[in-house]
């Protein structure tokens, strides 16, 4: 039986994800006669998406922003999103709200640099990840993923490229594709690591955390890429691990002959699920529970200006 457990600290929203929810929260604050509409979940998390649709009523939409009203009021997500939508929007009239990520914003940033000055573009990513497909609309980029995609990228000019980074990955996964990038291509440049400070706060926490405990459970959402990355991340240190939207989800299978279990969360997991596993544990018996304190962080992140100045 689980005797104890341990919390990972840092551990749950980083300043990107804090800032993109209190943007939602105070438009419908500043705006609450309006329909207040949001592309694509603000965050990967369908707890913090329920509550503001349940407290707020705020209407999330996938990438088709058509059906959205002319004039209307949109808030862009934390993942951010391609130059075009951001016309689609202007063509609609859209007020719009930017909750980008500021680390994101950055990348894309990075990208046109390197596209005005002449670069070909390799984006270190998963496919299909909404971070991904915005980065990609700002300019034209090889999406690789693995060593093995790395070995197998065929370029129009070995000596004039440059690499991106999502901003949630592994970093020891990352390093393992730029050591194949700069294998083949010696001159591809890169200005600094684009990997959040979050993510690899979180992922060096669980590999501490790993020596401590028999098993880790990671409260997370599956489309939540940094949420996988800590499963990895604590796999890789030879600790079963597995991800949990909520304590409902923890099959009773993976505690036989567990004592110790280690419980972070992705960064953008609402703490109250953290909370509910712990509870869960308790129901089950007396429990010890402590915390293990990698890092402090105090990174905060100014809310978008739109809040103020979208009425003039």
């Amino acid at each position: 039986m689980v005797s104890k457990v341990i919390l990972a600290q840092p551990r749950g929203f980083c300043a990107g994800v804090h800032m993109a929810i209190e943007t939602v929260k105070l438009a419908h604050e500043k705006y609450p006669d309006e329909t207040i509409y949001v592309n694509h979940q603000i965050v990967h998390n369908k707890r913090v998406v329920d509550n503001l649709i349940n407290e707020f009523g705020t209407i999330f939409v996938k990438e088709n922003i058509s059906e959205i009203p002319d004039g209307s009021i949109i808030i862009m997500s934390a993942h951010g999103v391609s130059p075009q939508l951001y016309k689609q929007a202007k063509l609609q009239k859209l007020r719009v709200i930017d909750a980008t990520c500021p680390l994101v914003d950055k990348v894309h940033k990075k990208a046109v640099k390197y596209h005005d000055k002449g670069y070909e573009i390799i984006l270190i990513g998963h496919k299909g990840h909404q971070e991904v497909i915005g980065t990609q609309g700002y300019a034209p980029m090889h999406i690789v993923g693995t060593s093995q995609e790395a070995l197998a990228l065929s370029v129009e000019n070995p000596k004039k490229l440059a690499y991106i980074t999502q901003t949630t990955l592994s970093k020891d996964d990352t390093q393992s594709v730029v050591n194949t990038l700069l294998k083949r291509f010696p001159n591809i440049t890169n200005s600094r690591d684009d990997i959040c400070y979050a993510t690899t706060n979180r992922q060096a926490a669980v590999k501490a955390l790993s020596k401590h405990v028999d098993l880790v459970l990671v409260a997370g959402e599956n489309n939540s890429s940094n949420s996988n990355r800590l499963v990895e991340t604590a796999i890789s240190m030879d600790t079963p691990s597995y991800l949990i939207s909520s304590h409902n989800k923890i099959d009773p299978q993976w505690l036989a002959g567990i004592k110790t279990v280690g419980i972070t969360s992705g960064a953008s997991t609402p703490e109250e699920i953290v909370e509910g596993v712990i509870e869960y544990f308790k129901s089950q018996g007396e429990l010890e529970v402590d915390i293990l304190n990698f890092k402090e962080e105090n990174v905060t992140f100014n809310l978008p200006k739109a809040l103020e100045e979208i009425d003039t």
